[in-house]
């Protein structure tokens, strides 16, 4: 039993504890649960769903960066009936909250996806990503002009009567007007940031690596800028924010609850310490205890601007 109190209210979904594990980082959970306690995770955004089944991009599609990893891999998944009907059911009795991250090449697919989901058993909320940078149709021209992002969101909301959480892309000129958007859509949650736009070359071939030539830049590089447009988004909404981006340990996280984040999640991560969602939770109940805090409520967008 937790000496502290760790859970959240998202604008309706409730969180037992607010550190949830990013899409496309966690698979659809069973695949960690050799290393971690699922029960223990507030939330699951599993593996990002098409309504086909897709491949993803060609290979390689993965590569380091010195403080971090490019990944282009397109949204590989099973698509959105195998999930509902393989995959939802082997995680239902969890006690995390699974949340089912969308994606689409048009509007009318998104609708159709919200549809198919709301009337899905296990599922909690829907996240609608319009922020992806390695697909070719939809995402992220979806997420960088504030009518197209609306238009999407509200067709999410109409079509669905789950909690609807909108993921922004990072690579706009002005967070804040998407941010802005999307809550007057009807978005419940907003989640940020996605990944960065990037790029690594081969000297040697003087090709680049990916195989998409560019992809998506995570992990430690890119948590300042993630923080700085959680505390702008924090600012400029009403609604609830999930932030995420580089966080490896539980001080990270702590800088997104401060910020103004009431839920983190955690992504790249995953793959160099599977068990890094435990030890973010723990982190972040001995620095509330550390600092005579009874709630993690507490330190939710505290921070005061010099």
């Amino acid at each position: 039993m937790s000496k502290v109190d760790l859970s959240v209210d998202l604008n309706g979904l409730n969180l037992h504890n607010p550190v949830l594990t990013a899409s496309g980082t966690f698979g659809f959970a069973e695949e960690y649960a050799d290393y971690v306690d699922l029960d223990r995770l507030g939330g699951v955004m599993v593996k990002g769903t098409t309504l086909e089944p897709k491949l993803g991009n060609a290979t390689p599609r993965i590569a380091e960066t010195p403080a971090g990893m490019l990944n282009a891999i397109g949204l590989q998944n099973p698509g959105v009936d195998y999930l509902i009907a393989e995959i939802l059911p082997k995680i239902k009795d969890y006690s995390f909250k699974t949340i089912v991250n969308i994606s689409g090449n048009e509007v009318a697919d998104y609708k159709k996806l919200a549809a198919k989901l709301s009337s899905a058993s296990g599922v909690a909320a829907l996240e609608v990503n319009i922020s992806c940078p390695n697909v070719k149709k939809g995402g992220l021209a979806f997420g960088t002009e504030p009518e197209m992002a609306a238009g999407v969101v509200e067709a999410v909301v109409e079509s669905t009567d789950l909690p609807v959480i909108t993921k922004l892309s990072p690579n706009v000129s002005d967070i804040t007007e998407i941010a802005r958007a999307v809550e007057e859509a009807g978005s419940d949650i907003i989640s940020l940031i996605n990944t960065l736009v990037g790029m690594k070359i081969d000297i040697e071939t003087q090709k680049p690596i990916l195989a998409n030539n560019v992809g998506g830049l995570s992990g430690p590089a890119i948590r300042p800028v993630a923080v700085r447009m959680v505390y702008q988004v924090a600012q400029a909404v009403d609604i609830p924010l999930i932030g995420m981006g580089g966080i490896m340990e539980s001080r990270d996280a702590i800088e997104f609850f401060l910020a103004g984040a009431s839920a983190v999640a955690i992504g790249t991560a995953n793959f160099v310490n599977p068990r890094v969602s435990m030890e973010v939770i723990q982190g972040i109940e001995d620095y509330l205890i550390k600092k005579n805090h009874s709630s993690v409520q507490d330190i939710i967008g505290v921070v005061e601007a010099n």
